[in-house]
């Protein structure tokens, strides 16, 4: 069975579709490589991809967890505080589907700047 992997920095992660649409869309649509994009501890990037805000949708994330910003059509993977977090919590600037998981450490993200590439890829 084919693997998701995102990949950034050298680094690789094996990505865990949820059985949601906007997993089914997303997987219909890699490759997909952009450019990373910051704001506070939270990456995100474009991808072109166009999906409805799912009735599960939320804006505190847990470490891991992969969401799609469907008003900005990015991936958006929260790791630690943004500038609308209430203390130590993920939080993303709006509802974003959930639709897959890594295992992420905080420390995976030490070295990312804007501008870097990033890859969501079958292995």
């Amino acid at each position: 069975m084919k693997k998701l992997i995102l990949k950034f920095n050298s680094k690789l992660f094996e990505v865990n579709l949820h059985d949601t649409e906007t997993a089914r869309i997303i997987s219909k649509s890699v490759p997909i490589n952009s450019k990373i994009q910051m704001w506070g501890e939270e990456i995100f990037f474009n991808t072109n991809i166009q999906a409805a805000l799912e009735n599960d949708a939320k804006e505190v994330m847990q470490l891991g967890e992969l969401a799609f910003w469907t008003e900005g059509s990015a991936i958006a993977i929260g790791y630690g505080k943004t500038p609308v977090s209430i203390d130590q919590e993920i939080r993303l600037i709006g509802p974003c589907n959930v639709w897959g998981n890594a295992n992420f450490k905080k420390s995976d993200f030490n070295n990312v700047k804007p501008g870097d590439e990033i890859s969501l890829d079958w292995e």
